[in-house]
């Protein structure tokens, strides 16, 4: 019987890597860029708006949707892709996160994680086999170990939760049920080279279909984040996905393929988009909302192939902003991740022609600040 999931390398341009991950419900060009659709939604955008602006991977959250509507529940009305009617794969995270940002609301031991929930303050438990079994109900293609997110900056407990995570890991090895679901293990261990590179080392030998990086964007520098992004790609097998866990800048993304990166995921497109916020493909941050943009009669950028911007100006986007119109939340996050999504496929593109390096200097990227870590109600 043939697997239903494999990696296949198409190309490289120095570390950059161009591969092809075959799904249940469909393959992933890499690298790939997937908007965050925490419950179920990728907020102020449709499954049909996200297909024509190029999406083929959504991410959801097993946290959230553990806690409303229900897992089972899910199950029961034919698992996440029929219930939010997005065709394409998805890929569920652990939870492991959200537990991470409540912090004055967990317990963590051995076993798991004891937490309360941020809607009701009721008692909930996830351990390696629990956050299975939900994500098993869920049905995501690819779905994520449960794992510690520690402090990036503190070395005695990095130690303790990569402890954690190393065990857990082996845990929801042993207790996944589905075929058709690719469980990757997370590799942790802070701004420490050492943890980091332990980790990953540990991580690869345990056998997973695809290796995540978490633990960053968390109040790291940007150089930290990206030595461990080195130290992990010189740490991970070749023929598995990697997939960098919540960072997405146009130059996060650039800098993450630079170091062997295949897949991304991040809030930050339709976060911006709800704040009046809107980046050009250069990584340059522009607020709607500004009067300068009032008579503007261009759109958010020229070379920009999207729906608002081949349809509206800034002018008009500032007026909806101004008028407190809801369509400016889905023009500006529609922007937004496309601007991700094609950067990832001409990133794509670049690394098939061998010319990675030439086409990110013709990007000219300016570096923006990185995400503030996540709000557990993302």
């Amino acid at each position: 019987m043939e697997q239903p999931f494999h990696f296949q390398l198409e190309g490289s341009s120095g570390r950059a890597r161009a591969g092809r991950f075959s799904t249940p419900h469909g393959e992933l060009e890499t690298p790939v860029f997937a908007p965050v659709g925490t419950q179920a939604s990728v907020k102020a955008i449709s499954p049909a708006q996200l297909d024509e602006l190029g999406a083929s991977l959504v991410l959801a959250n097993t946290y959230h949707l553990y806690l409303r509507p229900g897992d089972e529940l899910v199950a029961e009305l034919g698992g996440l892709h029929q219930f939010m009617q997005w065709p394409k794969p998805i890929l569920t995270d652990s939870g492991g996160f959200q537990v991470f940002s409540l912090a004055a609301r967990r317990e963590v031991d051995a076993d798991g994680v004891t937490f309360r929930s941020h809607l009701d303050g009721a008692t909930h438990r996830f351990t390696p086999e629990k956050v299975m079994a939900i994500q098993e109900n869920l049905g995501a293609d690819i779905i994520m170990a449960l794992d510690e997110c520690a402090d990036p900056h503190d070395e005695a407990y990095s130690k303790l939760a990569l402890a954690r995570t190393h065990a857990w890991a082996q845990q929801c090895l042993e207790a996944k049920r589905r075929k058709d679901q690719a469980l990757f293990g997370i590799v942790q261990g802070g701004i420490f080279p050492e943890l980091r590179q332990q980790s990953a080392e540990f991580i690869a030998s345990l056998g997973f279909e695809g290796h995540a990086i978490g633990g960053l964007s968390v109040g790291e520098s940007k150089e930290d984040l990206l030595r461990v992004l080195e130290i992990v790609d010189a740490s991970l097998p070749e023929d598995k996905p990697r997939y960098l866990m919540g960072v997405g800048t146009p130059a996060d993304l650039v800098e993450g393929v630079r170091r062997g990166v295949d897949l991304f995921d991040c809030v930050l497109p339709t976060r911006l988009g709800r704040n009046n916020a809107v980046f050009l493909r250069t990584g340059e941050r522009l607020n709607l909302k500004n009067l300068e943009f009032s008579r503007d009669g261009a759109p958010i950028d020229e070379d920009c192939g999207c729906y608002t911007c081949r349809t509206f100006s800034r002018a008009y986007l500032r007026h909806l902003i101004q008028a407190k119109e809801m369509l400016a939340a889905t023009l500006l996050s529609i922007h937004n991740v496309h601007t991700l999504v094609q950067l990832a496929r001409d990133l794509r593109a670049a690394v098939l022609r061998d010319e990675f390096e030439s086409f990110v200097a013709s990007l000219n990227l300016k570096h923006s600040p990185m995400l503030e870590p996540d709000a557990p109600v993302e």
